[in-house]
């Protein structure tokens, strides 16, 4: 994914160590993909997380305070985390990208945001760097 500047790309990121925000290349292996359905709008998403990144915690459960008890404390409350071993692609008006498929290890280019607690990244420049072996 070089320029027409001739600039030499920068090093993908992995995804481990995505910012919260910004313009990133980064680096990982497809988890899963999911279609969207004929009457929904278009839209192909897939789940990209490091080969080599540990399995995730178990997450425990934490009883949350009404919400009256939120407001009324003045306290100002902090953003939920990021989960940050994961990182969701969408790919906007496509239902599905030909040679995209789970398993697969990708290098990505693009804006990330935070949408629902997860890193995401829409519509990005993307380069197929391994393809699964077909049995």
């Amino acid at each position: 994914m070089g320029d027409a500047s001739g600039k030499e790309p920068a090093a993908a990121v992995p995804v481990r160590g995505l910012p919260e925000r910004g313009r990133v290349l980064c680096r990982g292996f497809i988890e899963s993909v999911t279609y969207a359905p004929a009457g929904e709008v278009a839209a192909f998403t897939a789940i990209v997380t490091d080969h080599d990144a540990p399995p995730p915690k178990a997450r425990t459960a934490v009883q949350a305070r009404p919400a009256a008890q939120a407001s009324q404390s003045g306290v100002r409350r902090k953003r939920p985390a990021v989960a940050a071993d994961r990182l969701r692609v969408i790919w906007l008006g496509r239902r599905r990208i030909p040679g995209v498929k789970a398993g697969l290890e990708l290098r990505l280019e693009g804006m990330v945001t935070v949408r629902d607690g997860l890193p995401t990244m829409f519509n990005p420049r993307y380069e197929i760097l391994s393809r699964q072996e077909e049995q």
